[in-house]
């Protein structure tokens, strides 16, 4: 099996390749972010070991642009910062999983091969209809080449409507799905996010992709309006 290692700390990087490698792999090395993401792209790894805190780009980045770029090879986040925003966002940007300096090199080793035995399925990061373009994990929006800045729920909202496009979405299903059980407020609010998308993924650019289907709910046209 062929790793990457990703990791600005020489003397790190060395005893990561070391012990790989006296585990059976086959391991390269990148020593900061912009080496690591060309590599990964050009070669066909069966997993990336990846630090947080590189130079030129950090693991964020180097994360994010490979999934952007259809590269699904499963990715380890290795950080010494210890929190739950780091690990989310890391989770959130595509990597397979995450652990924290100081770590077992057992551990590490254990969770490489369970990377390795889930594989790389193609996952469809940016979910596209028409010239509009979701990222769901990594909360961005596009029309064209326009970035569109959403909200949170905005996005929850525009994400269920477009996997479910050319389909009629009942107001009480966005509610399910993009609100929790406990919500009590007025049904409405689902009319008040679809006037907010409206307002910022169609009117700007001539579209009318978010449709009333009156008596029944809205449907995202299938073309993409």
């Amino acid at each position: 099996m062929r790793v990457l290692v990703v990791e600005d700390e020489v003397a790190l990087a060395a005893s990561l390749a070391r012990g790989l490698e006296a585990d059976g792999f086959a391991v390269d090395v990148a020593h900061d972010g912009v080496d690591g993401l060309w590599r990964a792209q050009e070669v066909a790894y069966d997993a990336i070991v990846l630090d947080l805190m590189l130079p030129g780009m950090n693991g964020f980045q180097v994360c994010r642009r490979l999934r952007e770029a259809e590269v699904w090879t499963p990715i380890l986040i290795l950080t010494a910062k210890d929190g739950e925003l780091d690990e989310t966002e890391a989770l959130d940007t595509g990597a397979d999983d995450y652990l924290t300096k100081p770590f077992s090199h057992l551990v590490l080793v254990a969770r490489l091969r369970a990377l390795l035995r889930r594989g790389a399925p193609p996952r469809p990061a940016v979910l596209a209809v028409g010239d509009l373009r979701l990222d769901p994990a990594g909360r961005r929006c596009w029309r064209g080449e326009v970035e569109i800045a959403l909200t949170a729920r905005e996005m929850a909202v525009l994400e269920h409507l477009v996997r479910h496009a050319g389909e009629v979405v009942s107001k009480r299903d966005v509610l399910d799905h993009v609100w929790d059980d406990d919500f009590e407020g007025d049904p409405n609010i689902v009319e008040v996010y679809v006037r907010y998308l409206r307002k910022k993924v169609d009117i700007p650019f001539g579209r009318a992709a978010i449709e009333t289907v009156r008596g029944s709910g809205y449907r995202f046209a299938a073309d993409g309006g």
